[in-house]
This record gives C-alpha cells, structure tokens and sequence, in this order.
C-alpha cells in the first residue's frame, strides 16, 4: 500500500465554499433545559463548545409543549421541545459555537486562539506537532452574564510596563509542571523575554481588578451581538465550574381543568391551531377526524378553548418583575387546592395528566402522633419546566435585577425552550392548628430570625437597594416544611429504592398554606413506577417520618452541625449540612438554603421545641 501523502499546512484564508454545520454530538432534549442550556459549555472530545441562542435553534419540526398558566406567568405565546437532531441534516437541531476560543497545545506549549494552530478541518489538532489541542481551563465572567477567554497576556506582562493589547510581538506558552497539581504548577510565558508567571493567585476577587481589566460585555453564545456596556469586574473561573452557569428555570403541574377532557385533546394539535382563525380550526378538524373519534367535544367548544389559552399566553412587553412574581404565587395557590381535592382516573384516563387520590386508610393516627392533617396520593401528574434565562457567578434569587439574568436570544422571541416530565407523587399537609401553635413559640421564632436577617441582606445586596428587594421567605413554617421535605426525600430514597435526585420537592408556604409535594422528577423509567404513591400510604409513611426524625435527631458532625449560629451558603442555613439535610441541586427548588434540622427535632438544651418533638419519633 503506498503511502499517505503528507498533509500541507494552510496557508491565508480559506477560498472554498462554505460547508454544510459540523455535526458535533449529541445531548438529552432535558439537557437542554436543566444541564447544557443556551451559554452552557459542553465538552466535545478535546474541543470545547457553547449552545447559542434559541433564534439560531431550527424549530420549524419543533414539539409544542402547552402550559397556559405558565405562558402566562412567563409572558410568551407558548413552549417547544428542543429540537432533536435529524441525522441525515447536520444543519438540523441546536447551534453551537467554540468556546473559549484560546487553547494550548501539550507538546509545544503554545497558547493562543484556535484558529493560530491551523488544524484540520473537523479536529482540533496543533499542525506543527500532531498533538489534540486542550481548551482554555480557564474563562472570566461577571455577574450579569458575560463571559470572555482569560487574559494570558494581560496576566504575564502584570507589572512589566507593557503597553496594553498584546502588542509586544511575542507568543504564549503555557507549560504545566508536574511537581505540584495546584495553580502554582501552571505557568505562563511569553518570547519577549518577561519572567514566566504561574496561574497562582488568578482566582482572587480582585485579582483581575489589579490588572485594570473591566468586564469586556462579551455575549458569546448570541451570534454577533455587539458587547454591552458593563463597569463589573470580571471573575475567573474553571471552565467546568459550576458558577459559569446556573439555569433560571420555572415550572408549573398541569392541574384541571387544563390537564384533562379537551384541554387534553386541544394541545395535541395546538401548535397547528394557534395562529388559524376559526374557519380554519373548524376545517382542520373536519379532515383530520377529531370531533369524529370524540363526538363528547363541539367545534366550537375548540375554537373557544384555543382563543381563551391565546389570551392566556399573550405576550405583555410591560409586564413588571412584581407582576411576574404574583402569577408565580397563583400557580402555587391554584396547585395547593387542586391538591387538597381529590381527582380520581376516569374511563378516559388516556387524555387524564393528573390523578389525585387520598389513600385507603384513615390519615388520623397521623393526625394525633404527627400533626400530619392530609395525606394525597398522586398516581399521575406532569409538570413542564421551562428555561428562561441564565445567571453566571452566582446561583439565580429572587431579587436578581434584569441585567444579571442573561438573555437567551438576541431579540425577544414569543416561545422558552422547556421539557415536560410525567410521574407519581405524595402531598403532606400539616395540622394548621398545631402548626400555629408551634411557629409563635419564643425557639423557632428567633431561630427564624437569624436565618432571615442573612437572607434578606443578601436580597437587599443583589436587588441593589432595600426598597427593590423582596420579602425573605425565611419564617419557622418555612424552615420546618423545607427541612421536612429534605428528611423525607433522603429516608425515602435509601426505603424506596429511588436515587435522591430521582425526586424533587415543591413546596407550599403562606400564612395559610403548609403543605409538601415530593415527586418523581426525572423523565426516565424511575418517573412512575408506583413507589414514591406506596410510600405515602399513612402505615408506610408514619414508619418513614419516624425513621426520617430518627435519623435527622443525630447528625454525624453533632455537636457543631447542630450548635451552628450559620452555616451553608452566605450563612442561609442552621442545623444542616451534607451529613443531614442537603439534597442534590435537582431535588432542592431553593439550592440547600433556609433549612434548620432543629426545626424538626428541636435543640439539645431544650431553648427550641421540635414540631415533631413531643411524637418522641
């Protein structure tokens, strides 16, 4: 066999025709939403990219995903799917783009942008020495979401006089030694002849700061969106680090009326009926059979029911964060009394998304040991979860300012990406008599204090002023409803057989709520297998709680977990830790914070009673 012949290097700018997308993997539609969103990065091989925004997305085969309480709360027309991927069509699916855009290569050491290494087309390889090319490990990002490669040059000519820019004439190198796996064995250089300069030190607050570098306002996952204007600082970051990016993601149950009867057969065909006018819907279900297969339904109960969910998710361009924020509470309070009622299957369980059922047996031994005044069981419920946009540095609150969730698209578009998952789940509600009674006590009261003060400086800090920032949740009933929820997902997963990220929490907190959903939160085969509803059964639960209140009495780093003036992120905890409370981020709807164990079980010297105390678990 002869001989390859050998590869010439590139030489100017390309002249051939532009080719088709490359196609560079694939990902979960749920990914999309929960993991690897719009401005995530996703590791390809030895190549790094980030998903560009949705009006890049190819959606003209797109699912639509119908949730008119949420549209409405969320101010667009609608949801989709992601798109997935057509093997045949590279162009098809999501876009992404490199990012960062610096590598280095590990045999020459040189460090500098992708295109400098002039590598074969579909591969990220140095052309002098044939080696894979590694990405930048390191990104700056700032708090209103942009982000940019990390200043080597800046970084290596610190102190040196050098003009700004990189105008010196030399090249980086970067070289990684082997004598230390800290920041110190990860040095820089340059050919002008500086002194090498380790990567120590980089990640200081101010350390960028110290440099005179602001936050360039780069947007790199919108397609040539010019930078904004920003006076941040910028942070470095590990480029697989968590804090590059947190997904701001809402949800709702699709409760009745919208998740059964027409509502139910309506958004089957949604996507097709929601821009035609009533001639048209009434035509299309004519040939397409509808109202044949359901003689129940009337054309024009379909035309109404499509121009009401219309009106429910038109988009107001005006609406404000408050007004946002009161919807968000109405789908919760529609939620919390659609779960105290019950909705048992019917014959057309087909078209039915919510089945709600008390058990079989009387809750009242509950009642009397526990306080526990409702138990439901849901043998089926689907919630829809959609993106709406990201946040960088720090994790998303509720006092987040505008321009520190970043946008995912370069004009407004009238659809969010979201997912819909469909399992199984139990709703716990609290005596409200005996729950009055505990939360004025003089313990849970000032312990809900010290947590609260934290919190709402935090909202204050991030809000910008005290007038703009919302009202901590942070109340006894708060703390006791989330610690309990957390107790009964870890006792649950270890007796049920489910992994705690399998289950989610949703909780259900006012002055005149006190109730918990823990449900399956994953849409794969442990979403509905029938065991989360038997662990609600009032035998099978009191038996869990008693073994959950058992276990959250003693805590492996007692006595310091317990006697804790603050712990957890920003000191927004109490008495919890790994070792007791904490759950997966996927389980926990307000990232592990405003938990307190004592809530519980109250305090070793007796100062807070535990609501469940006197049971004696």
């Amino acid at each position: 066999m002869s001989p390859l012949p050998p590869r010439t290097r590139r030489r100017g700018p390309l002249t051939a025709p532009v080719r088709a997308a490359r196609r560079l993997g694939e990902i979960r539609r749920t990914q999309l939403v929960t993991t690897y969103g719009v401005g995530a990065m996703i590791a390809v091989e030895n190549e790094s990219f980030m998903v560009r925004g949705i009006d890049s997305w190819d959606t003209s085969e797109a699912v639509t995903v119908v949730e008119p309480r949420l549209a409405q709360q969320l101010g667009v027309s609608g949801f989709r799917l992601p798109p997935a991927p057509d093997p045949t069509r590279a162009r098809d699916g999501v876009r992404a783009t490199r990012f960062p855009l610096v590598y280095s290569c590990p045999q020459c050491g040189s460090l500098a942008p992708f295109q400098r290494f002039n590598s074969p087309a579909g591969k990220a390889e140095c052309s002098l020495c044939s080696e894979d090319l590694v990405p930048s490990r390191f990104v700056v990002a700032c708090e209103n979401g942009h982000l940019d490669d990390f200043p080597y040059w800046h970084w290596v000519h610190r102190g040196t006089g050098r003009p700004s820019g990189g105008s010196c004439g030399g090249s980086l190198s970067l070289r990684t030694e082997g004598s230390t796996a800290s920041l110190r064995g990860v040095v820089v250089s340059c050919s002008c002849g500086v002194d090498p300069v380790s990567m120590e030190g980089a990640f200081r607050r101010k350390a960028l700061k110290d440099l005179g570098l602001s936050c360039t306002g780069r947007l790199p996952w919108l397609k040539d969106e010019p930078h904004e204007p920003c006076g941040l600082r910028p942070r470095t970051l590990q480029r697989g680090s968590s804090s590059v990016w947190f997904p701001v993601v809402h949800s709702a149950l699709s409760i009745p009326p919208w998740s059964e009867g027409l509502a139910k057969l309506v958004s089957r065909y949604y996507d097709k009926l929601k821009d035609a006018s009533p001639e048209s819907i009434r035509g299309f279900l004519e040939v397409e059979g509808v109202l044949r297969k359901h003689p129940e339904y009337s054309a024009d109960e379909v035309v109404d029911l499509v121009d009401q969910w219309r009106q429910a998710g038109a988009v107001d361009e005006g609406r404000a964060e408050g007004q946002s924020q009161s919807l968000r509470e109405k789908i919760y309070r529609d939620e919390y009394d659609t779960l105290r009622r019950a909705y048992p299957e019917r014959e057309d369980a087909e078209h039915q998304d919510f089945v709600c059922e008390p058990p079989i047996s009387s809750v009242l031994p509950l009642t009397r040991s526990h306080g526990i005044e409702q138990v439901m069981l849901l043998h089926r419920l689907r919630e829809v979860r959609a993106l709406e946009s990201f946040t960088r540095v720090d994790e998303p609150s509720m006092a987040d300012a505008p321009s520190r969730r970043a946008r995912i698209s370069r004009t407004p578009q009238n659809w969010l990406p979201a997912m819909e998952v469909s399992g199984e789940g139990v709703f716990v509600r609290l005596d409200e008599e005996r729950l009055r009674a505990w939360e004025q006590a003089p313990g849970p009261v000032s312990r809900a204090r010290r947590v609260r003060e934290n919190h709402q400086r935090l909202l204050e800090d991030r809000a910008g002023s005290a007038d703009a920032a919302p009202r901590s949740p942070a109340t006894p009933r708060y703390l006791l409803l989330h610690s309990l929820a957390h107790v009964l997902i870890n006792e649950w997963s270890l007796d049920g057989g489910y992994p705690a990220a399998a289950l989610r929490e949703r909780l259900y907190v006012d002055k005149d709520m006190a109730g918990i959903l823990i449900y399956t939160a994953t849409s794969d085969s442990a979403g509905s297998l029938g065991g989360i509803v038997a662990q609600g059964e009032p035998d099978r639960l009191a038996a869990g709680l008693r073994a959950a209140l058992q276990r959250a009495g003693w805590c492996s780093n007692d006595p310091l977990c317990m006697e804790s003036e603050s712990s957890g992120a920003d000191g927004l905890d109490l008495a919890a830790c790994h070792a007791c409370l904490l759950l997966p981020e996927t389980s926990c709807e307000n990232n592990n914070i405003l938990l307190d164990r004592a809530a519980l079980v109250g305090t070793p010297d007796g100062r807070t009673a535990g609501f469940f105390e006197a049971t004696g678990f």
